[in-house]
């Protein structure tokens, strides 16, 4: 008699875990983005603050017309001395040296361009990579974000993708991102890796 109540009470039990359970994960589902948020907002109060290459602002969006997912990365040298941003790597720990540009900001013809032709900074100074149409920015230096291998001006290794939903247009994280700089130092030249130890995780907006 007392297994028998053992084994009831032990089941009423289970139920009861199960139902918790369940709740939790309904509340979940009922306030998407909880979880994301808060990783949204480490992710930009680390990057924002990196040196010497700091992210102070970034987005995603996803362009229907070519399923493509466009990035926006404001950059920003922190450091005291200039660099000379070479080389964007992704999470798949290759590196890109290009990116796409239109006939705007400096460039003289569209195509692919050099970063480290474009992107040198002096303390304090801010470039972007960006799409005008999707974002509302001014220049056109185009970078892709794509969950495969980093090439031309794709940025790889991304572990979640913009999606094609007004309502859940999701995230774009990577579980890590860098850069390859030259920083001038009173004559010198000295190549630098710059790897983030925490995720770069963008909130996507509503796809184009």
């Amino acid at each position: 008699m007392a297994r028998a109540q053992g084994a009831t009470e032990y089941l009423v039990l289970l139920a009861v875990v199960l139902i918790v359970a369940l709740v939790s994960v309904a509340l979940l589902g009922f306030f998407p983005g909880m979880a994301s948020d808060a990783q949204i907002t480490q992710s930009q109060a680390y990057w924002s603050s990196a040196t010497p290459v700091a992210i102070v602002e970034s987005g995603a969006r996803l362009w229907g017309a070519n399923g493509n997912t466009y990035l926006y990365l404001r950059l920003r040298n922190t450091a005291v001395y200039p660099i000379r941003i070479t080389q964007v790597i992704g999470a798949d720990g290759a590196s890109i040296t290009r990116f796409y540009a239109l006939a705007n900001c400096g460039v003289a013809a569209e195509g692919y361009k050099n970063i480290s032709d474009y992107f040198y900074l002096a303390p304090g100074e801010e470039k972007y990579f960006s799409i005008s149409l999707l974002f509302g920015a001014v220049c056109d230096w185009w970078l892709i974000g794509t969950t495969g291998a980093s090439s031309n001006y794709d940025v790889g290794g991304a572990t979640s993708m913009c999606q094609n939903s007004s309502a859940s247009p999701g995230t774009l994280n990577y579980k890590s991102l860098g850069f390859e700089y030259i920083e001038y130092i009173e004559g010198q030249q000295i190549t630098k890796r710059q790897i983030g130890t925490k995720p770069l995780t963008m909130k996507c907006r509503e796809p184009y």
